[in-house]
């Protein structure tokens, strides 16, 4: 986070949540594994599934995102931080 302001894997985030209307961080995890290149470090999807939770816990604390029991999303102004015209929340 930057003075406040979504990074671009925050963003990221939102955009899948955003798009897929809701997510648990579980599956965001497994989405944010797939969207990026395959690694033969062992480490890696299990360090980007601790990222969501990161993600996730800022973008809620920033007001992008609601928990609605355990299920993750996007609030009207996180929409609109990211032009998505989903009507989902």
């Amino acid at each position: 986070m930057s003075d406040g302001y979504p990074t671009a894997p925050q963003k990221e985030a939102l955009r899948l949540i955003c798009e897929h209307g809701h997510l648990d961080t579980r599956q965001l995890a497994g989405h944010l594994v797939r969207a990026r290149r395959s690694s033969t470090n062992p480490g890696f999807a299990s360090a980007i599934a601790r990222m969501a939770g990161t993600l996730t816990w800022r973008l809620h604390a920033q007001g992008f995102i609601t928990d609605t029991e355990g299920v993750w999303r996007t609030t009207t102004a996180g929409r609109g931080l990211i032009s998505c015209s989903s009507e989902h929340e």
